[in-house]
């Protein structure tokens, strides 16, 4: 296994619990996971443990959009930081 999502409704709130290694391939699937929820979702990355830059910039533009980012690492908060102020 190198990519799970579980799935938590709370009210009008998903939370999507990432799983594993987080790579662009998985993008897709998470996408279509949050297709319907507008701003309402909550990303929890405590299990994940690998993210690469396109994941980074994803999380960082559903951030922007309203979604939350819950247990994540310090080595990944950094990456989403330095993605941030970078511009690209």
């Amino acid at each position: 296994m190198t990519f799970k999502i579980e799935k938590t409704h709370s009210c009008q709130l998903l939370t999507l619990r990432l799983i594993g290694r987080l790579e662009s391939e998985c993008l897709g699937e998470l996408k279509e996971q949050i297709k319907h929820t507008g701003p309402q979702v909550v990303f929890d990355l405590a299990e994940v443990e690998l993210v690469d830059v396109e994941v980074v910039r994803f999380l960082n533009a559903r951030q922007n959009e309203g979604a939350g980012i819950a247990n994540v690492s310090p080595y990944i908060r950094e990456w989403m930081l330095r993605e941030r102020g970078s511009g690209l």
